[in-house]
């Protein structure tokens, strides 16, 4: 895809593209790899779209696959922008998610401001095994939330975000123990994603052509009410004049999985 996009860029009239590929490991064994496009397809108009792919291990000695994609649409209007996309995540044969995701913000060189919605319609596969049919169960979710970002100077920069979630169903252990044997620490597990509300903060900071931030995150699932916090440091430099690499380090850690280091390495390639 990556060089399908270079060689097309210039014939498709592109404003500009940026092409993003990495892998991510953590000390759980479970890896993750993700490849992703933002093209300007016109005047501050841009279209997106990622697919990305996990295995983790999961506590009672299984392990699941789980698939992800996401297609979107930004168009910033001048001071306002809306944005809308699409996306799937999970395994069809046990729990998967379709999500509808809308944001309207404001911008300008030194601040902007973000209220973004999101539908979540679940489908959980529920008793499958070799010996028990499966039963599909469905629920929903709505999501509201806000993002914020602050230039402090012209080389630092505060990014803050939060989102709430509302089920429609009852989701906690008692009543979903499938659910919970699903679940692990691990950040590469997009099961993970069933929550009741996160918040993060990224501070990034240039230096010279390259790029620091650290990022600290909380979040508390909805099944098992389980607390995690994530701290990430990431470095993003150039390799040449139109693509850069960024190297990552977190460390993830809850009440009841303990803690799990994270690796991640990526590449990104601009026109």
């Amino acid at each position: 895809a990556t060089v399908l996009v270079l060689f097309a860029g210039p014939a498709w009239g592109l404003e500009g593209y940026v092409i993003g590929t990495g892998v991510e490991v953590d000390t759980e064994d479970a890896m993750a790899a993700t490849v992703s496009a933002d093209l300007g397809i016109a005047t501050e108009t841009w279209l997106s779209a990622a697919v990305a792919t996990s295995r983790v291990d999961l506590p009672r000695g299984t392990s699941i696959d789980t698939l992800y994609a996401d297609l979107g649409i930004d168009h910033w209007f001048k001071p306002v922008g809306v944005r809308a996309g699409i996306a799937y995540w999970g395994d069809s044969d046990v729990l998967s998610s379709n999500d509808y995701q809308g944001s309207l913000y404001w911008r300008s060189d030194r601040f902007s401001i973000s209220g973004n919605y999101e539908f979540r319609d679940f489908t959980f596969d529920i008793f499958r095994n070799d010996f028990l049919p499966g039963q599909d169960i469905e629920f929903h979710a709505n999501g509201v939330g806000l993002s914020l970002r602050f230039a402090l100077s012209q080389s630092v920069d505060l990014n803050l975000s939060g989102m709430d979630y509302d089920y429609n169903v009852n989701l906690g252990v008692a009543q979903n123990r499938p659910i919970v044997d699903l679940l692990s620490v691990s950040r590469l597990s997009l099961l993970n994603s069933l929550l009741d509300h996160r918040a993060s903060a990224t501070l990034g900071v240039d230096v010279g052509d390259s790029r620091w931030s650290l990022d600290y995150s909380t979040s508390t699932g909805i099944v098992d009410g389980r607390d995690t916090e994530s701290v990430t440091l990431r470095f993003l430099t150039p390799m040449g004049d139109k693509s850069d690499i960024e190297f990552g380090l977190g460390v993830d850690r809850s009440d009841d999985f303990g803690s799990v280091t994270l690796f991640s390495v990526f590449l990104y390639f601009y026109g």
